[in-house]
């Protein structure tokens, strides 16, 4: 199969970081052809070393990248599957060779765990120009489209987290220093922060300096920049700031961390896989749209109520719950139940199909009706 996927950069590195993943399991997993438009090159590059911003046209692990601009190469015409990723539209003259060529053509949704998802999963829109897209939906259950996982994940991540001084070698070469490498092997819980700048992270250092357990608090450069000045008095974690890395990189240093802070829908499913509690920032939307889409989630995820508390607080900064939260959900015997929890979350979900398997076989039947 020939692959167009359509990527615009809203979210920073989420969008484009679940469009690469999915462009690699299907060039990889499946054989396929693949070609990923991206506008915005210098986000990609952050989090992909090798890609070049500015670049019009480029190969990397196998794939064409093209610099979707505002006047894209008209030689570049449709072939067998065009995905779109959140409704990121096609531009106008590419969508004139998908109406001479009527490819299988897919709008790779938001992830969301909410009920109707799954009457939505699959359906066809019809337009008036003949051409027909369909939904395809992220999620939970077996009736949606599932989640990006590779094969071999588990193995790899088991492997890592039963060496110490595999993890210690690796968070080395990431620039993590000796003195928080040794708080860490002395028993410190080791925290990693990925978040929108409304987070309550002062809380989250409040909370930390304040356990009886010490931390090693881990997040990348330009990530809540009050993070230094809060870590400086007595008692607090220890700090350190990584630089942005490859996503098989981000995906060992989440396998390092007790707990994790994420953000968005990529790093969110990520943590996931790595079997540790998790606390998720969703996308903000207008009216608190995005708390109905985080209870959703919750009604779903195994984890305490304590736990659940902290989600909820962590997404409502401006309640000052936070703190007194992620005390409770540090307690012992709610941490071990949260510990758990992510064990059987991680398990149950990796059981299914993953979302790129899915997704190549749902564009084959419809490639068979063109």
């Amino acid at each position: 199969m020939q692959a167009d996927i359509f990527c615009r950069v809203v979210d920073n590195y989420g969008d484009i970081g679940v469009c690469w993943r999915l462009a690699r399991r299907l060039a990889h997993g499946r054989g396929w052809d693949v070609r990923l438009w991206v506008d915005d090159l210098a986000s990609f590059a952050r989090i992909q070393p090798g890609v070049v911003p500015g670049m019009a046209s480029q190969r990397l692990a196998g794939i064409h990248i093209v610099h979707w601009t505002a006047s894209p190469d008209p030689g570049l015409a449709a072939r067998d599957v065009v995905i779109e990723a959140f409704a990121c539209d096609p531009p106008e003259t590419f969508l004139d060779s998908m109406r001479r060529e009527h490819p299988a053509w897919v709008n790779l949704e938001y992830l969301s765990a909410e009920p109707w998802v799954e009457s939505c999963h699959g359906l066809p829109s019809q337009r008036p120009d003949g051409l027909v897209k369909h939904f395809f939906f992220p999620g939970f259950t077996p009736a949606t489209g599932g989640l990006l996982r590779e094969p071999g994940l588990s193995a790899e991540r088991d492997a890592l987290q039963a060496s110490a001084d595999a993890q210690a070698a690796f968070l080395r070469s990431l620039g993590v220093g000796r003195e928080l490498l040794q708080r860490r092997r002395d028993g410190a819980r080791t925290v990693s922060l990925f978040c929108y700048p409304s987070a309550p992270v002062a809380d989250l250092v409040s909370a930390l300096s304040a356990d009886p357990r010490p931390s090693v608090l881990l997040a990348p450069e330009g990530v809540a920049p009050g993070l230094e000045a809060a870590c400086s008095a007595p008692g607090a974690p220890l700090l350190a700031r990584l630089p942005f890395v490859a996503q098989p990189d981000f995906d060992r240093l989440l396998w390092c961390c007790d707990l994790n802070f994420v953000r968005g829908e990529d790093s969110f499913v990520r943590a996931a896989w790595a079997a540790r509690p998790l606390v998720w920032q969703i996308y903000p939307q207008d009216e608190n749209v995005h708390l109905e889409k985080l209870d959703a989630w919750l009604a779903r995820y195994p984890a305490p109520e304590s736990a659940q508390a902290l989600i909820r607080a962590w997404n409502q900064p401006g309640t000052g719950l936070a703190a007194g939260a992620l005390a409770a959900a540090l307690a012992p015997g709610a941490w071990d139940a949260w510990a758990a929890a992510a064990l059987e979350w991680d398990a149950s979900q990796a059981a299914r199909p993953d979302l790129a398997e899915n997704l190549a076989d749902f564009c084959a039947e419809l490639a068979k009706k063109r």
